[in-house]
């Protein structure tokens, strides 16, 4: 054997018809054989490398991630190491006042008592040096009962909710009953939103439109269709949902807020504290139209309160 992709009884076949010109033939054949395995490995190559570019693209999403909690992290243990209650300070009194249950001092002693207080015993000096290397101070009770070190309570102020205008609308081109827009918060740039709003909704009456989001959530793949926010809908069922609706002379990127629940939203909602799930069975629509959240009305300052076209007495998702 030669290393030629074929035969030997071929070869001697192919030799015999053409004794000539067969060594050329097979020379021919042995080459195109090896530029054939050399693109198979070739395109092997391209399609590991790719691979590895979306691998390594991932990586990077999630490091950035990574970034943020641990920032988020530094910046809560620095607010609660800066604004915690500082430690009382230490005696420096020369001449401590005679303890009651102690005996009197000899009568060599002055009146005054001992010229130095006694040294501090070295378990004391080690406890006050380990508190020290640890940051921990004495908690002194809190009148308000409130801590910048606590958990953040879970209510609609951590909610990132904007208003919107929706660019352009279609089908999902994998799903019948969802829906995506391109829609404008204020931004750079429009963010993609996927939406189940039912299949009987007239998605032309959406084109241009003002709608509220939440954009605050992380960006996820919803059928091969990366979903950037989330639209507001009111839904009695189903097939009935209609978008939110801010109130008139809304702009895009207008915050929308409650009044009995101020704060800034959170940077990201993370999944891990499900603020979303927790927050949404209180999002109604009342007997008059008006989103709330237990009971405070969703307003857009000096503009309004957001409504629901035409339905009542239903819940926001």
């Amino acid at each position: 054997m030669d290393g030629r992709p074929f035969n030997p009884s071929l070869e001697a076949a192919i030799k015999k018809l053409d004794p000539e010109e067969g060594e050329h033939i097979l020379e021919y054949i042995t080459t195109h054989a090896m530029l054939t395995r050399e693109k198979a490995l070739l395109q092997a190559s391209v399609r590991d490398q790719k691979k590895l570019l979306v691998e390594n693209g991932k990586l990077k999403t999630d490091i950035e991630q990574l970034k943020v909690q641990l920032k988020e992290k530094q910046r809560r243990r620095t607010a609660k190491a800066l604004f915690s209650p500082a430690p009382p300070p230490t005696p420096t009194d020369s001449a401590p006042s005679t303890p009651v249950n102690q005996p009197a001092p000899p009568a060599g002693a002055t009146a005054a008592g001992p010229k130095n207080p006694p040294p501090p015993s070295s378990h004391d000096r080690r406890d006050r040096q380990s508190r020290r290397k640890r940051g921990e101070r004495k908690v002194r009770p809190s009148s308000d009962g409130l801590s910048l070190g606590a958990e953040p309570n879970i209510d609609v102020s951590r909610l990132n909710l904007r208003v919107g205008r929706v660019l352009g609308v279609r089908r999902h081109p994998l799903a019948e009953a969802m829906s995506v827009q391109e829609v404008d918060v204020g931004e750079d740039a429009p963010r993609t939103v996927v939406s189940k709003l039912g299949e009987k909704t007239p998605l032309e009456e959406l084109q241009g439109g003002l709608a509220v989001l939440l954009c605050n959530i992380k960006a996820c793949k919803v059928r091969g269709v990366v979903s950037q926010a989330r639209l507001l809908c009111c839904s009695v069922s189903d097939d009935c949902s209609e978008l939110l609706a801010p109130p008139p002379g809304s702009t895009p990127g207008d915050r929308v807020t409650c009044l009995n629940y101020p704060g800034e939203p959170d940077r990201e909602l993370q999944s891990k504290e499900r603020v979303w799930e927790l927050v949404q069975p209180d999002l109604q629509v009342d007997s008059k139209g008006v989103a709330n959240y237990k009971g405070c009305g969703f307003e857009v300052k000096g503009k309004g309160l957001c409504r629901a076209p035409s339905l009542t007495n239903c819940i926001i998702r």
